[in-house]
């Protein structure tokens, strides 16, 4: 279960997720994190959140945003909000660490999605930075934090998500893993 002060250091890239408030702390209006993104580009796929809005805060480095199709670069003091349902993709646009406060409302199950891709990062099971593409398959069809990839058809999407996922189950893929979180999605 994620908790508060909570830190995980994904070996290979170096990057941090540090929870500072829990969904259980918020009665799920919320979910926040800290986050240090070590230089890596553009490496977390244009997406959407489906029930989700984003607030993001620089604290140091350089937050490179793509939203309603235009790049913006933003320094330490700046917010940034990105609604439920519009494309965007955010990453660290410095060749310094990026440190910034990542704020998921409502929070949902976004902290154990968060949990489970620091607990994948400290086993070296992520491709730079983000899930392999049937894990975040079986996370969109088991949490209620989803993520749509923009710029692919949503009947193709959910397709994969109802087919793809239970048969990933078989195979030992879960939403969250007992190992990082104390429980399992889907048992």
């Amino acid at each position: 279960m994620p908790v508060k002060g909570e830190k995980l250091t994904d070996p290979t890239s170096g990057n941090i997720i540090e929870f500072i408030d829990t969904a259980k702390d918020t009665d799920g209006k919320f979910v926040k994190c800290k986050v240090t993104i070590n230089p890596a580009g553009k490496f977390i796929p244009k997406h959407y959140h489906i029930l989700q809005d984003e607030q993001l805060e620089v604290i140091s480095g350089n937050l490179g945003v793509w939203y309603h199709g235009k790049t913006t670069v933003h320094s330490a003091g700046d917010v940034v909000f990105l609604k439920k349902n519009t494309p965007h993709n955010h990453y660290n646009a410095g060749p310094g660490p990026l440190v910034y406060s990542h704020t998921s409302i409502p929070g949902l199950d976004f902290d154990y999605f968060m949990e489970t891709l620091g607990g994948l990062g400290t086993e070296g099971k992520l491709v730079n930075g983000w899930p392999s593409t049937i894990q975040q398959i079986v996370s969109n069809r088991y949490l209620q934090s989803k993520a749509m990839g923009a710029g692919y058809p949503v009947f193709i999407q959910k397709l994969a998500i109802n087919i793809i996922a239970p048969i990933a189950c078989l195979f030992g893929y879960r939403a969250v893993y007992k190992k990082y979180s104390g429980i399992e999605i889907p048992e």
